[in-house]
């Protein structure tokens, strides 16, 4: 981020919600207090609550307080509240975008906002062609000269390849490709955007990221929460359906790809759609193997019990959810052939953890038959994206004495020693770049249909084999039993432990004869 946004309105559907609330408000308010948004700008509320716009302001004012990010600056929230407006209606309703558009108006006429509109759908997904269709209808989403229209959607994209197509015909009725912001919180993080400036602006790896050094990668996105009162969503959608398409595909292209010819937003996503093409379709008897569902029961987080998935709020106490999954999957390309990726991502493990794991193949062991060295660990590079963001890479080195003995070395690079912390809420970057019109970080619509493409044959067998033996994991545990055998039978091991903050530590431990 840099220059300020120019000018426009931000409209956001939805504006009674927790994510307005939690997210998006505490969000452009650090925009505001960055200076990076335009002078001239307004935000305007929609939502079914009857609310004045002083009342509205009063209520995000209130709001604020609980869920910044960081100190509030009075001067600049007064400024911020002062652009707020707010209407309410029925999402079907198409007086209220006639109500809308007037609204606009008069917020162009107080503001300067040049006839620019971002529209942000915090809604339902179920809300998402209706409320495009009622603006298309409402001629809110025609660009006239040189003024912009946008959309900005929310995961999920759909609920399965069927639906993920539909919604995009849907949306391609009345908006062209470019005015499509589908936004995926997880790209909001500095960690997730330093991938490709870490992969291609640094000699000493690229030239080692492929089948000829790499072993394995693994992607895990570990989650100590449960669904708390998302209860109604989360059993109709599930692990698999919620993380994987999205969040962890995303992470898992970026680290995949080829180099782009440019970082403009289609050159990146023609290589990430590449990657997702590429995927070896797991055939109905592949998927027995290569995907695990679990679902927790009771447990503990922190010593503290915590309930079993069924007896969660708004949860059929019979539900076959999942609330955890671990596929194995192979990227069949030059770069890739033979090197499984695997992916894990599940609620109410033992920890909070996001994290990339690159590890590399074993070098050959014969220097060290005549020393008291037993065996060689692999190196990994481990790209850490919460809850500490930074990058660290394990290697061997020689422990000081008469005898070889090695012992594993960490050097870790961490965002807040480095470069300090900034207050966010993950949202920032992403909304600025809706803003400025820089699609990058967003999912082209061809991405969203290869990416559910992978999953169908999943949700199909799956759908077809209800499982006998859910909750198969304990709240605090990281997954059921099968996802760690899924890699033993490969020879392959989870990473489980977080990385020692610090620099260059090397471990207590060596590893000897005797």
């Amino acid at each position: 981020m840099g220059a300020q946004a120019g000018p426009c309105a931000m409209v956001i559907f939805g504006a009674g919600g927790d994510l307005t609330k939690r997210k998006l408000i505490p969000a452009v308010y650090n925009l505001a207090k960055e200076r990076l948004l335009p002078d001239h700008f307004a935000i305007v509320g929609v939502s079914l609550e009857k609310y004045s716009t002083e009342e509205f302001r009063k209520r995000l004012s209130d709001e604020v307080k609980e869920y910044a990010s960081g100190d509030i600056d009075q001067k600049s929230w007064d400024w911020f509240t002062q652009r707020i407006y707010y209407t309410s209606g029925d999402f079907k309703d198409p007086a209220l975008y006639q109500n809308l558009k007037n609204l606009l108006d008069q917020a162009d006429k107080d503001q300067g906002t040049q006839g620019n509109a971002l529209f942000y759908l915090a809604t339902s997904p179920e809300f998402f062609p209706i409320v495009a269709k009622q603006l298309g209808d409402a001629g809110l989403t025609a660009e006239k000269e040189k003024s912009w229209r946008r959309v900005v959607i929310e995961k999920p994209f759909g609920h399965d390849l069927q639906s993920a197509i539909a919604l995009n015909r849907a949306l391609n009725e009345v908006l062209s490709e470019k005015q499509i912001y589908r936004i995926d919180h997880y790209l909001g993080k500095e960690t997730v955007q330093n991938i490709l400036a870490f992969r291609f602006a640094n000699g000493i790896f690229e030239p080692v990221w492929n089948r000829r050094y790499v072993d394995h990668v693994q992607v895990t996105v570990a989650e100590e929460l449960g669904v708390e009162m998302r209860g109604g969503y989360y059993d109709s959608a599930g692990a698999l359906r919620d993380m994987v398409p999205n969040h962890i595909f995303q992470l898992i292209t970026l680290c995949a790809m080829e180099p782009p010819i440019g970082f403009d937003a289609d050159a990146v996503h023609d290589e990430q759609t590449k990657i997702l093409r590429a995927f070896q379709p797991l055939t109905p008897e592949k998927v027995l193997d290569h995907a695990v569902r679990g679902q927790y029961g009771e447990g503990e987080i922190d010593a503290t019990g915590v309930p079993a998935y069924r007896a969660e709020p708004h949860v059929d106490p019979k539900s076959n959810t999942p609330t955890f999954v671990a596929m194995s999957l192979q990227i069949d390309n030059w770069r890739w052939a033979g090197v499984p990726f695997y992916l894990r991502t599940g609620k109410r493990l033992k920890r909070r953890m996001s994290q990339i794991v690159i590890r590399f193949r074993r070098p050959p062991f014969v220097l060290f038959r005549k020393t008291v060295v037993d065996s060689l660990n692999p190196n990994e590079l481990v790209i850490n994206i919460q809850p500490d963001e930074g990058i660290s890479l394990t290697f061997e080195a020689k422990i000081p004495g008469p005898t070889v003995k090695l012992g594993a070395v960490d050097m870790d690079f961490q965002y807040s020693d480095y470069f300090g912390s900034t207050p966010s809420t993950g949202y920032e970057t992403l909304l600025y770049d809706c803003m400025t019109g820089d699609p990058t970080l967003f999912q082209r619509a061809d991405m969203v249909e290869a990416a559910w493409a992978v999953v169908q044959p999943v949700l199909d067998v799956w759908a077809a084999l209800p499982p006998r033996d859910f909750p198969n994991y304990a709240a605090g545990s990281m997954g059921p039993a099968q996802a760690f055998e899924m890699l033993r039978r490969d020879g392959r091991e989870w990473r489980e432990h977080m990385p020692k903050t610090g620099v260059c530590k090397a471990a207590p431990l060596a590893r000897s004869a005797d």
